[in-house]
């Protein structure tokens, strides 16, 4: 009795078709591979990669190979490399999250510590001013123009006989050295404005 039960569960023979073994065995290698991935596509791409894998290598099998047994063998590793995958995506997917949390958490922070009388300090003012007062000639006037004026960069390349590049160069050269001079006083997003 035993040795029939085996038989029955051996492959059909080599001259069986791709068909009759897909129709034979396919809804239960999905119903197993679903119940592990849980997604019915995904679950019926790895059944159909099993049947092919086998189907190419059919003919190096052993004699006597369980081939049910071997092509739930190739469902099965597929369907833990899929769980493996889906591991570690979702590890970084954390991790991404919680650097996302951390500086959003960090922002808030140094938002609710922000105190606008501080960016408006006397102190502030006259490092503002001082370091305005080192600029080249030409950096300070465009600067100030800029700034103080609010004229547009056209405008102050009008007035000055200047490029727009050049007014654009002058007011980058002038800002970035305030923000080098004010980087101890204000929080970096306010020195991004500036």
């Amino acid at each position: 009795m035993q040795t029939e039960k085996t038989n029955n569960l051996q492959a059909p023979a080599a001259a069986s078709s791709f068909t009759e073994i897909f129709n034979q065995y396919q809804e239960r290698f999905i119903l197993f591979a679903n119940s592990y991935v849980r997604n019915q596509a995904v679950a019926e791409d790895i059944c159909m990669e099993a049947m092919l894998i086998y189907w190419e290598k059919r003919d190096s099998l052993q004699p006597g190979t369980n081939i049910p047994a071997y092509i739930l063998t190739i469902v099965k590793n597929r369907a833990l490399n899929h769980l493996q995958h889906m591991h570690v995506r979702l590890e970084v997917e954390d991790r991404i999250m919680d650097h996302a949390s951390r500086e959003l958490n960090l922002r808030i922070s140094t938002l609710e510590a922000c105190n606008p009388s501080d960016l408006f300090s006397t102190e502030i003012q006259e490092i503002i001013h001082d370091t305005i007062r080192t600029f080249p000639h030409q950096t300070q006037k465009v600067f100030m123009m800029s700034r103080f004026e609010n004229l547009t960069n056209r405008e102050i390349a009008e007035k000055l006989g200047l490029s727009i590049k050049s007014v654009e160069f002058h007011i980058t050269k002038g800002l970035k050295v305030l923000r080098t001079n004010l980087k101890d006083y204000l929080p970096s997003w306010v020195l991004l404005v500036i």
